[in-house]
């Protein structure tokens, strides 16, 4: 999905033009990919654009920082009042936004100690990661050939840039094969997550959500969504999913900041009913309570003004 520009992006403590927000070819992690980063999204609400979940967001960004020992040179409380000037600046109702550390130009080697590490916040407009009709129509997905990272080789718990290099082989892999999406399996052979969402197996009337012990992010929105189903009077829970669990599911659907909730219609050629009651129910819901239009989960959206 192309991105279309927007007038401002955050960069270390100001605003500056999109044109001018550049860094050098020697930056850091360009080359070795220790940075961290977060999806966010603002949307329209009735009192104005409000970025859902900005501060637990935030708070991921740092926790993800402190696992790669990495020092953040601005607070929590700072990058969201940062994050909600790019947002008003952008003049938009809704956008994506994109936080991300790293380190900055000045220092090469493996030692990221002495580097600088750099802060940017940039929004524009995106749809649906998966397509916004994903939620009725489903996706089709394919156990991915590459497994999800070892909790001892790349840390799974953090929102690492060099860890996307791991989603971006199984995306790809999946779209040439004719897939939309694909699902990455635990080097234990257990179901972690897709590319970029969190990943629900409805079994026996229960829906279940990976582990993170099974490499699976901590999502923000897998926990938006657990909050709303048991809001709905679903048994939903935590627990490990087998492969073949996938192929005899009653539902699957999956979440994220980019792709919100979408239906998984087929996994590996195999079935799945599609879109289920349980997954309509919570999707319609989740669309609700991000567009503040719920006010039992207003205080999830953080309005930019």
């Amino acid at each position: 999905m192309p991105i279309t520009t927007t007038p401002k992006i955050w960069m270390n403590g100001s605003l500056v033009d999109w044109a001018d927000a550049k860094v050098h070819v020697l930056t850091h992690t360009l080359h070795y990919g220790t940075g961290t980063f977060e999806g966010i999204r603002a949307y329209e609400t009735d009192k104005g654009p409000a970025i859902f979940r900005l501060t637990d967001h935030i708070k991921r960004l740092h926790n993800s920082a402190q696992i790669l020992g990495m020092p953040m040179p601005y607070s929590v409380d700072e990058l969201v009042a940062a994050t909600k000037e790019t947002v008003r600046s952008t003049g938009l109702q809704s956008c994506y936004v994109r936080p991300i550390a790293y380190y900055g130009y000045g220092e090469m080697g493996l030692n990221t100690l002495p580097c600088k590490v750099d802060v940017a916040i940039a929004c524009w407009p995106w749809g649906a990661f998966l397509g916004d009709d994903a939620l009725e129509k489903g996706v089709r997905a394919k156990i991915s050939s590459w497994t999800r990272h070892d909790h001892n080789i790349m840390p799974p718990a953090a929102k690492t840039v060099g860890n996307y290099v791991n989603s971006s082989l199984a995306k790809v892999e999946a779209l040439k094969a004719g897939y939309d999406e694909a699902i990455m399996l635990a080097p234990n052979g257990l179901v972690a997550e897709c590319t970029g969402e969190n990943i629900f197996v409805v079994r026996n009337g229960k829906i279940l959500t990976p582990p993170l012990s099974a490499g699976a992010l901590e999502g923000i929105t897998q926990n938006s969504v657990m909050t709303i189903a048991k809001d709905l009077g679903f048994d939903i829970r935590v627990d490990n999913i087998a492969r073949s669990d996938l192929y005899i599911a009653e539902e699957i659907f999956v979440c994220g900041t980019a792709a919100e909730v979408g239906s998984v219609r087929e996994v590996d050629n195999r079935p799945v009913p599609c879109p289920g009651p349980m997954t309509m129910a919570i999707g319609q819901a989740y669309r609700r309570a991000v567009r503040g239009q719920d006010k039992k989960y207003a205080h999830w959206c953080e309005l930019a003004k």
